[in-house]
């Protein structure tokens, strides 16, 4: 499948874009500022850019210029109302950039992305619908580290097995999982700013999240840290870098598979 990166706010629109889109495309939502946008073009290589244009004024216009400059081999479709997209009506005279007027049918996304991807429309609901044949019920795995290596590394040890999506930092996490509800997180302990242990507390305290399963990766191996992470009673924890097979049996096992 063709990888999509979704950029928006969250609201119903992007809500309900994502869930259409990922059932012919492996997506992956991503908020609008362009440190993090920069960090998720490397690890994601998404195939293209779709960006919804809700509360335009608050979007980071950087971020044209970042795609323009360092990504100008990958196509971008953004979705907007004409006030919204007057905004950057600059950026869609390059031929990369394309804009759909909202209100807009998920088939003429559809169309769209299609077109600026150079593939069938047809044969990529086949090629779905061949894949959900082979992968059925799929479990959607979060996984949050602020390194970008380590991210890409888990991303691929995953993403035969699982619906793999990534953040890289506990807002975003947040941001993800009220977007798209994972079936299990990887949560890295140490990150900057907002850590594992706070990150954990923000999941616990929301009802709609509280009892999905977390996992804890740490990088730090000795008695102090290990009982620290115990003490917040996660699902489990791994040591960093975890090994694939061992990983994916105690995915398996929290998951109940």
């Amino acid at each position: 499948m063709k990888k999509i990166l979704l950029i928006g706010k969250l609201n119903n629109v992007v809500r309900e874009t994502n869930q259409f889109l990922a059932q012919y495309f492996h997506v992956q939502l991503c908020s609008e500022n362009a440190n993090v946008l920069e960090g998720m073009m490397k690890i994601v290589s998404p195939d293209l850019v779709l960006i919804s244009l809700i509360g335009a004024y608050d979007i980071d216009t950087s971020i044209f210029y970042m795609l323009s400059d360092r990504y100008a081999q990958t196509p971008v479709l953004t979705i907007g109302t004409k006030e919204e997209s007057s905004r950057f009506f600059k950026y869609y005279e390059e031929s990369q950039f394309e804009n759909l007027i909202r209100p807009v049918e998920h088939t003429v996304i559809m169309e769209a992305v299609c077109r600026r991807l150079g593939v069938d429309e047809k044969e990529v609901e086949q090629e779905a619908a061949e894949e959900k044949k082979e992968t059925p019920g799929k479990k959607r795995i979060l996984v949050v580290d602020d390194n970008g290596t380590a991210l890409r590394t888990m991303k691929a040890m995953l993403e035969e097995r699982y619906e793999v999506a990534v953040a890289v930092s506990g807002a975003q996490a947040m941001t993800s999982i009220g977007r798209q509800r994972p079936d299990l997180i990887l949560l890295d302990y140490e990150m900057p700013v907002c850590d594992g242990r706070m990150t954990l507390e923000m999941i616990r305290a929301d009802k709609d999240m509280n009892d999905i399963p977390v996992i804890f990766l740490t990088a730090v191996n000795d008695r102090d840290n290990i009982e620290a992470v115990l003490k917040l009673k996660p699902a489990g924890y791994f040591l960093k870098p975890p090994v694939k097979d061992r990983l994916i049996a105690e995915i398996d096992k929290v998951l109940g598979n």
